[in-house]
This record gives structure tokens, sequence and C-alpha cells, in this order.
């Protein structure tokens, strides 16, 4: 779907920020709308779908279990 979405769980990606987490959501939310950018009438709601993306992305990194990994996220660093 979208190739430029980069995998964020350990052991792929050790420490993922919110700024990866934030740029996936975007990458998402551009593909499932497709709009690079939304026109200003679209804006507000374009950027609660980037949000809601992002919120929902953090969760599933923090409860996801990869055996032999531990997140750094999950652990508090």
């Amino acid at each position: 779907m979208c190739r430029s979405i980069k995998t964020l769980r350990p052991p792929i990606t050790p420490d993922p920020g919110e700024d990866d987490i934030r740029a996936a959501a975007l990458q998402y939310v551009r593909k499932v709308s497709g709009f690079r950018a939304p026109a200003a009438h679209n804006k507000a709601v374009f950027d609660e779908a980037v949000d809601a993306v992002a919120e929902a992305t953090a969760r599933l990194l923090d409860g996801l279990e990869v055996r032999g990994v531990r997140s750094a996220r999950a652990s508090g660093s």
C-alpha cells in the first residue's frame, strides 16, 4: 500500500520516536485520502486523522510484544 511507510517495531526500528510515528501517520492519511496536502476546507479533518492514526500507532507499538526484544517505549527509556 504505502511503500514509504517504514516498519516501526523493534528490532527493525529499535526506538521509534514521535517524529517517526507522526511521519508514518501522515503518509497513511495522504495515501488513503489521495491528497498530499489538503485544501483549506479539508485541513482540520486531515490533521485530526493524522493525530488519530499517530495515537493508534503509538498504542499499537506500546502494546506489541516482540519476543526477545523489549521496547524502549515500553520500558520508559
